[in-house]
């Protein structure tokens, strides 16, 4: 069986389609700048050459539209008529408290989702137009969306509340809800397969570190906390989100800088973390700059490692120990430096880490030593999988 999963943002449309029997990517490529002039589609071909083409795509049924085209297009394409494709895939961003699982897209789901809205600005209208695009293209193509928010409802009231007047969380549900579900999902679910135990009886603490990052605590399979919140802002460091500040900061910016809350939300959200603090994104452009003598940027190097640390710390106290500590995402990953670095000073937890087994990129491994009593590994995310998967399930129950 063919799935097909998108990913729409706000001017961007990814997409990979699965053949599910063997669980490969046939097909995948990405539309960037939607409503723009220079708008494309980048294709990634089999033997990995990438192909660009450049046409308007003025919104995002037109960028579905071209998907399609390519998908079955006589040179490059990969099928021949969209009856081989079974179902769509979509990761859709925020869904409150109300949707705690993959879901095929009806409409009194797409109504509940719609209600979040204000939630997620930018994210849950672009989901939305993905949907409604396949809807408008292939009327009885089954839909399924699978919800960043759904794997930390399981988090206990006391972990998601937060202590403001108790009516802001009735009139708008405001509290903590998390993100990234899908990825920590896979990953807490695929290192158990990986070391052969069950999720049973087991604390793991996820580590989605990159330009964007979050950390969940996983015990017996289920989240029961998560470091961003009512949004994707609170929590970690990450590339231009500020994570963590004391909320004071907002008032008092936005008096002395006379700024709008439009105006503060947006230096939050994109003009802080890694990039407010040293001017670049990549980590791997922020170690060159650290070699070379700068010192913010060691700065911001020592911050965005140090707050991993304090939420490993945390989430071990919160469940009472620790038996699995994950790495994944792009720095999680990827940079080797940065994963030994969070690790030190957690060895009073039990945390050892073989520097030669440490020496991994991109690859499922255990980076512990063999007498650590807490096991550290490398997972690879693979968030697009997961959402195949469940599409396949939850649409024809296999």
């Amino acid at each position: 069986m063919n799935i097909l999963v998108l990913n729409c943002g706000s001017s961007s449309i990814k997409y990979k389609l699965f053949e599910m029997n063997e669980k490969k990517v046939v097909a995948q490529g990405g539309i960037e700048k939607i409503g723009l002039a220079d708008s494309f589609l980048k294709i990634t071909l089999p033997n990995g050459e990438k192909k660009i083409i450049s046409e308007p795509i003025p919104e995002h049924t037109a960028g579905v539209k071209l998907i399609f085209k390519m998908l079955m297009d006589p040179e490059i394409g990969v099928i021949k008529s969209l009856d081989e494709i079974d179902a769509v895939g979509h990761r859709m961003l925020h869904a409150g408290s109300k949707i705690t699982k993959s879901s095929m897209l009806t409409d009194e789901v797409l109504e509940i989702f719609a209600s979040c809205n204000d939630l997620g600005p930018l994210h849950n209208p672009a989901n939305l137009k993905g949907v409604n695009a396949v809807k408008e293209l292939v009327p009885n193509m089954p839909q399924v969306g699978v919800f960043d928010t759904a794997f930390h409802q399981t988090m206990p009231d006391y972990a998601y509340m937060y202590a403001l007047p108790y009516e802001y969380y009735e009139k708008y549900g405001i509290r903590r809800y998390g993100f990234h579900g899908t990825s920590h999902r896979y990953v807490s679910q695929r290192v158990c397969e990986f070391l052969g135990i069950k999720p049973e009886g087991t604390k793991i603490i996820t580590c989605h570190v990159g330009n964007g990052g979050s950390i969940s605590a996983v015990k017996d399979g289920k989240c029961v906390d998560t470091s961003m919140g009512l949004t994707p802002l609170e929590g970690l460091m990450m590339g231009t989100r500020c994570g963590d500040i004391d909320p004071a900061i907002v008032p008092f910016l936005m008096n002395h800088e006379g700024l709008s809350a439009s105006e503060m939300d947006t230096i939050m959200n994109k003009k802080s973390g890694l990039l407010g603090m040293t001017g670049m994104l990549d980590m791997r452009d922020i170690e060159a700059a650290i070699e070379k003598g700068d010192k913010r940027a060691k700065l911001a190097r020592d911050m965005y490692l140090y707050r991993i640390r304090k939420y490993i710390g945390s989430y071990a106290a919160a469940m009472g120990g620790v038996d699995i500590v994950l790495f994944t995402g792009g720095v999680g990953e990827n940079q080797m430096g940065c994963r030994a670095e969070i690790c030190e000073g957690l060895e009073f937890l039990g945390i050892k880490i073989d520097s030669e087994k440490n020496k991994t990129r991109g690859e499922e491994k255990i980076i512990s030593t063999n007498d650590s009593k807490v096991t550290v590994c490398v997972i690879p995310t693979d968030e697009e999988l997961m959402i195949a998967t469940d599409t396949l399930s939850v649409a024809f129950g296999k």
